[in-house]
């Protein structure tokens, strides 16, 4: 099989050779030039044999397309520097709007020159921040704050919401027309009763994620839904018209691959802890996780992957043992 065509079994749950297996994570040097991240994105996609690309832009982008001024931290390692949020009080909330339009067209041109690159094997997915996610980098990442206002003050926010989400569905169809096989929409922080109820979740944030995702071509065909943090929130995964849902299985709270398979109805995408094991291995570590993840699952309804972001000083070596360890999945079902 090729890459394609393990990715499409794995969304369908049909047998594959292998599971199919990518990672991502912040190039923080080459993520302000879409010519250096599609280069960097390319070459690192080549290097590892990853079967699908998550692209990785810079995180603080979307809330710069709204009026955020980040700049660069000077070194690979460290994410961009915002020196104050434009959202210090509810009030603010009213001028939100999308004013840096280029800071979404760039991530777009990046995918495109991906794709182009890779050809139609290996599929690109385009990372979009949900609504809400965006509204937490406008807000200095208080999201207690964020979620405070959305209940005292939903004239002002919840208008923006909208906004903001009309701007990334422009976005997500901009890419999808560019190339990508689908959107990695990621909620970061929100879907998950330790910060949001599931029932506010619901009535507040919920609407602008469905907006979004049914706004895209029936030509998207792997999109995934990532649920950061702990305690996930599985019911999101079963209410929104993706194919897969990502997520760590290592945080607290959340369940096996098995389990949110069978709940959510959908793909998984995960197994391999990103900061500890993927991070600092040793090789035997992270072979042991791949494996469990592919017992777990019986190697069906699985895309191989961290479980969020993988640190920029993680050791090629144990990127390599990611995808070699895939191989392992016709001996388990020797």
């Amino acid at each position: 099989m090729d890459s394609r065509a393990r990715v499409e079994a794995a969304l369908a749950g049909a047998a594959v050779d292998r599971p199919p297996v990518g990672a991502w994570g912040y190039r923080h040097g080459e993520e302000w030039s879409p010519e250096a991240l599609a280069r960097v994105t390319v070459e690192r996609a080549r290097r590892f044999g990853w079967d699908f690309v998550k692209l990785q832009p810079r995180a603080t982008c979307f809330a710069e397309a709204f009026g955020a001024r980040y700049r660069p931290a000077g070194d690979d390692l460290h994410a961009p520097i915002i020196d104050e949020p434009p959202m210090t009080q509810a009030d603010d909330w009213r001028d939100v709007r999308l004013k840096e339009r280029h800071a979404l067209d760039d991530q777009v041109e990046t995918l495109r020159r991906v794709v182009r690159a890779l050809g139609d094997g290996v599929p690109v997915l385009q990372t979009a921040f949900s609504p809400l996610s965006v509204a937490s980098y406008l807000a200095g990442r208080e999201n207690r704050k964020l979620v405070r206002w959305m209940r005292t003050n939903p004239d002002l926010v919840l208008p923006a919401l909208d906004r903001i989400a009309d701007a990334l569905m422009e976005f997500c169809v901009a890419s999808v027309e560019a190339g990508a096989a689908g959107i990695f929409y990621a909620i970061s922080g929100f879907a998950t009763p330790d910060s949001m109820a599931p029932s506010v979740y619901e009535d507040l944030a919920l609407p602008t994620d469905l907006r979004i995702l049914a706004a895209l071509r029936s030509d998207a065909w792997c999109n995934v839904l990532h649920l950061c943090g702990s305690h996930v929130t599985v019911e999101l995964a079963r209410q929104l018209p993706v194919h897969a849902v990502s997520y760590s299985i290592h945080q607290q709270g959340n369940p096996p691959l098995s389990e949110m398979a069978r709940m959510s109805g959908r793909a998984v995408m995960g197994g391999v802890e990103q900061r500890r094991v993927l991070m600092e291995g040793p090789r035997t570590a992270i072979v042991a996780q791949v494996r469990q993840a592919m017992v777990d699952t019986d190697g069906r309804s699985l895309l191989l992957a961290p479980g969020c972001s993988v640190p920029p000083q993680t050791p090629d070596d144990h990127l390599r043992a990611l995808s070699d360890a895939a191989g392992l999945y016709p001996t388990l079902k020797a």
